[in-house]
């Protein structure tokens, strides 16, 4: 998957090509939140011996940025949750970042070419 954008001495993309990196991005931002999720809801399965559907809310809150739900009864769930908490914390960010970047690009490369 190429996310090649256009040099600043290139025109402007056409709307066509630019809601293809759109799609991209959102693909990607998409696999990435089912991959969290997932290693989220195994990680509190296992380490934290909670039901599956109790992993899984936990996993979903922090990934959205809630926090957990309950607490986590095992020192080794507990240890897995922390790490989980600062990776989900700048999985978000990267993921705002990814879903935000061919916008401002678009924008920017408008704004240099107008100049």
């Amino acid at each position: 998957m190429s996310f090649a954008y256009e040099h600043r001495r290139q025109p402007l993309a056409p709307i066509a090509v630019f809601r293809r990196r759109v799609a991209k991005h959102v693909l990607l931002a998409l696999s990435g939140v089912a991959l969290s999720l997932a290693i989220g809801t195994l990680g509190y399965h296992a380490f934290g011996r909670e039901a599956w559907i109790d992993a899984f809310v936990n996993a979903s809150m922090l990934l959205g940025g809630m926090g957990e739900v309950g607490e986590v009864p095992t020192f080794a769930g507990k240890v897995f949750s922390s790490l989980f908490a600062l990776y989900a914390g700048l999985f978000f960010i990267v993921v705002a970042g990814l879903l935000l970047a061919p916008f401002l690009h678009r924008v920017l490369h408008k704004f240099h070419l107008d100049q």
